[in-house]
């Protein structure tokens, strides 16, 4: 072999008899999930999007919609899409390895994160997606490198550690905010025309004024109408609101909160490869008992996490006061087992067999089907395209999500027939491996690609 041969490795696309399918379909799975969770942050203005109170929607359709997503598949398709991300870094450094010496692998997987932070800066500040989770997955793929070569027992201690600090973080917010409503109430209950307030008093019973007026039903209103004017007027007018929305909400809550949740997953994502859980070769037992006990536990704790909020009628004044509780990712990591052992067990038994094989294609695609649901839902509901943001109920915006899902599916299949990769994808492995990739599969028949080591 000559010292130019030595010196390069192929970066030919993945072959079929690389790619694993079941990690493609549910990848397929989860990313049209996705869209189920993230439709009422493109269609409907907040707090309306997730709370039914604001519109008076109970006994209604679109009640029993926000309930039957709520109680059972939140939160639980990003849950599964972060464990398939995790799985994959552990898939493509060991290609990586595999392929070239040295540096090189560390150094693709690096510059393949760097390009994913542009996407997502992409999806955030020009196709307004305020709810993006691809500048998470860039950020916290960095942190997940260090960890990639662990075995199973250590990867799993991971994600319990995260699954602790999370529940932690959030009950810790809880009380903080209750800390607020008692000094508010105990300062409010003085006789001020006896006892001075003090300017940290005054700061005080302000926090817990503020908090208590934003519970009001009024309020609520004002702030869905705010979004509505917002969100259907020009280009400019949508970029401030929504790119706002992210930097005070989503980012904050990322950085400051969920990037334990995101790791948690990401963890066990990776463990579930190296386990042959989430490749389908583990024992069937574990795929029921990941299906019956997540499910079962989980959606018993969602019941019970839902109802104190029904109950004081989605005012969270009253919630934060009365609440012990913050159960949230307990029942998001239970529903989310529950879920994929589920599909997991289907897949095994072979008796949906048509269906895995058509949500293949669109889990290939899912880069570009991510990015393509900001820009049809951008057009559809944003005020520069058809400005149908807050005009659709509840329920018709599942339409929408239908329609997107069909669409996508269709597309990814008929692609895939004629290309090695969606257009993103192919975009992006490109600039990971700066070479331009095979693209058309007739075009590349004899002409492999090579890369520099």
């Amino acid at each position: 072999m000559s010292p130019v041969q030595k010196d390069l490795s192929y970066a030919a696309p993945v072959s079929q008899r690389e790619r694993i399918d079941i990690l493609d379909a549910l990848r397929g799975f989860a990313i049209l999930g996705i869209l189920l969770m993230n439709i009422p942050g493109f269609g409907l203005p907040a707090p309306s999007g997730f709370d039914p109170s604001v519109y008076n929607e109970f006994g209604t359709i679109n009640y029993r919609v926000w309930y039957i997503v709520e109680w059972i598949p939140e939160g639980t398709q990003r849950a599964i899409f972060s464990m398939l991300f995790g799985a994959g870094i552990i898939l493509f450094l060991s290609r990586q390895e595999q392929r070239v010496p040295g540096m090189k692998p560390a150094e693709y997987f690096f510059r393949r994160q760097l390009w994913l932070l542009v996407f997502g800066l992409f999806d955030i500040y020009i196709l307004l997606w305020w709810g993006d989770i691809l500048f998470d997955y860039a950020c916290y793929g960095f942190i997940m490198f260090a960890f990639w070569k662990l075995s199973p027992k250590w990867l799993l201690t991971g994600a319990f550690i995260c699954f602790l600090l999370m529940i932690a973080r959030e009950n810790l917010d809880l009380y903080r905010d209750k800390q607020t409503i008692r000094r508010g109430e105990v300062i409010a209950a003085m006789d001020t025309t006896k006892v001075k307030l003090s300017e940290v008093q005054k700061e005080q019973l302000a926090a817990m004024t503020e908090f208590k007026e934003s519970s009001q039903h009024d309020k609520k209103v004002k702030r869905t109408e705010t979004a509505i004017r917002k969100t259907t007027g020009s280009y400019p007018d949508v970029y401030k609101y929504r790119t706002d929305l992210y930097l005070s909400h989503a980012l904050v809550q990322y950085s400051y909160m969920g990037v334990w949740d995101v790791l948690l997953f990401m963890f066990l994502g990776m463990a579930f490869y190296k386990m042959g859980v989430i490749t389908g070769k583990a024992r069937m037992g574990l795929y029921w008992t990941m299906a019956i006990v997540g499910l079962g536990l989980g959606l018993l704790v969602s019941y019970l996490r839902l109802q104190p909020t029904i109950n004081y009628k989605f005012n969270w004044f009253e919630y934060t006061k009365k609440v012990p509780f913050e159960s949230y990712t307990l029942s998001r990591t239970l529903r989310a087992l529950g879920i994929l052992g589920t599909l997991l067990l289907l897949y095994r038994s072979g008796w949906v067999k048509w269906l895995f094989n058509l949500m293949r294609a669109p889990g290939q695609m899912a880069f570009t089907n991510y990015l393509t649901q900001s820009l049809i839902c951008g057009i559809i509901f944003y005020g520069p395209g058809f400005a149908m943001f807050g005009k659709l109920q509840r329920h018709e915006i599942y339409y929408v999500v239908g329609l997107i899902w069909l669409l996508q599916i269709t597309w990814s299949n008929i692609w895939l027939r004629y290309f090695y990769f969606g257009p993103l994808e192919w975009c992006w492995r490109s600039l990971t491996y700066w070479k331009k990739q095979p693209f058309r599969k007739k075009a590349v028949k004899h002409t492999p690609v090579l890369v520099p080591v």
